[in-house]
């Protein structure tokens, strides 16, 4: 197990890494001073640049709540929930999360962990025993040209860190063009009807993308953790994050599916020509059925998830309930992946320049290679999904904004924009 030691230390490493990070705000809105308010008139911004994107066909609507020392400072919504009702967005109307699923399951993993009821250094096999013999496809190259995999044993087990912080080898067969990802491709993970325990067992059956440890790489990882967190609480997924974290908090609208008449009619749809979400799967949303996607199948509404991010924002707390203690918080939002972490970065390093990743989302620890670099704030934590919805928490201006929209391709170009608008209405 991880001894007090070890955490004492993660925690004061990571304090030493913030310490040690540029402090002096550079170039732009990166890294304002604590303490900054927003200019209304700059604010307006964010409105012109939202009601243009619905006036030119890029988008059917999108919701944004800017929330700072516990108040809204903006929160207005852009277009219909789908073009076809043209029902106004309202802070009820049904957003499909897609990978902000993966925030949510993680917070309510690191609860067990605080809990004692599972250990970042708990192998995953100790749960699932299919996963001691498990292999890493390895590509070797033949003088024609061919590629062929060479599996290999495990240099050491898969750790629940390891799903937590996505270095467990465990990837999607949708992006990418490595022959592992090539094996998911072609082993119909998400045919028939099928549970976590099922799903984890045909991962258990692929070969591994990279030794433990030795890369982020992004994947069904999450959803592994959840089976582990479903086989520890005895409980479905969804029962135990109910129990944890949804009902504690109010986020009644936040599940798996939406198959109730009423919750159909508030579930927000993308442009026709802008549904596929390209996740190597349909997203059944209005179908029940067994498997609770941890990684990527949740809805949430905005009056659900900002409560959630404003839990985060406070540094695990909501309305005098205490949901991750303080050291449980700093381990989940500290840089697992940086210098002597041993882990790797390549192409397909989804946070991005200038961040780390800690126990389910991304950590902002330094300003990058861009130049300008782009805004934020050191310790800053994001996330976002497929389906086009984006969580930012800026714990040292007291901050987060959500933006909750369906668009995939439209989607990462926004949320860019929104970001420097917001961080530019920005004032000492």
């Amino acid at each position: 197990m991880i001894s007090r030691h070890v955490l004492r230390s993660m925690f004061c490493g990571a304090a030493l890494a913030l310490l040690a990070a540029p402090q002096a705000r550079a170039e732009g809105t990166f890294d304002i001073p604590a303490g900054a308010h927003f200019n209304p008139d700059k604010l307006a911004k964010v409105g012109d640049f939202f009601k243009n994107e619905v006036a030119t066909g890029k988008i059917s609507g999108a919701i944004v709540l800017i929330q700072q020392h516990g108040k809204p400072v903006y929160h207005e919504s852009f277009g219909v929930q789908d073009v076809v009702s043209k029902a106004p967005i309202t802070d009820q109307t049904i957003f499909r999360l897609s990978s902000l699923t993966k925030v949510i399951t993680s917070v309510v993993a690191m609860q067990l962990i605080q809990d004692g009821k599972i250990k970042l250094d708990d192998p995953v096999s100790k749960y699932i025993p299919s996963f001691a013999n498990m292999k890493v496809g390895v590509e070797k190259k033949a003088e024609d040209g061919t590629k062929t995999l060479e599996l290999v044993p495990l240099t050491r087990p898969i750790t629940i860190l390891d799903l937590m912080r996505h270095t467990s080898g465990i990837t999607y067969g949708f992006y990418g063009d490595s022959l592992v990802r090539k094996a998911y491709r072609e082993a119909n993970l998400y045919a028939g009807d099928f549970d976590l325990a099922e799903f984890a067992e045909r991962i258990a059956k692929l070969p591994l993308h990279n030794q433990p440890g030795a890369l982020w790489q992004y994947g069904h990882s999450t959803d592994i953790l959840a089976r582990i967190m479903e086989i520890v609480s005895g409980k479905s997924l969804l029962e135990i994050e109910r129990e944890k974290l949804l009902d504690p908090l109010g986020m009644t609208d936040t599940g798996f599916f939406v198959t109730e008449p009423e919750r159909l009619q508030r579930l927000a749809q993308p442009l026709p020509n802008d549904s596929d979400f390209r996740v190597g799967r349909l997203y059944r949303t209005e179908v029940r059925q067994k498997w609770e996607s941890a990684s990527g199948g949740m809805v949430s509404t905005m009056s659900d998830f900002s409560k959630f991010a404003q839990m985060l924002a406070n540094g695990g707390t909501f309305e005098g309930k205490t949901y991750l203690s303080p050291n449980t918080f700093e381990l989940m939002a500290s840089d697992h992946i940086g210098k002597g972490s041993g882990v790797e970065r390549d192409y397909f390093y989804f946070p991005g320049d200038g961040f780390g990743m800690g126990l389910g989302f991304a950590v902002r620890t330094d300003p990058g290679n861009a130049k300008p670099p782009p805004p934020g704030s050191l310790g800053e934590l994001k996330w976002d999904g497929a389906a086009g919805c984006y969580m930012v928490v800026d714990r040292k201006q007291d901050m987060f904004f959500v933006l909750l929209e369906q668009t995939p391709t439209e989607r990462q170009r926004i949320q860019r924009t929104l970001k420097q608008l917001i961080y530019e209405a920005m004032e000492n």
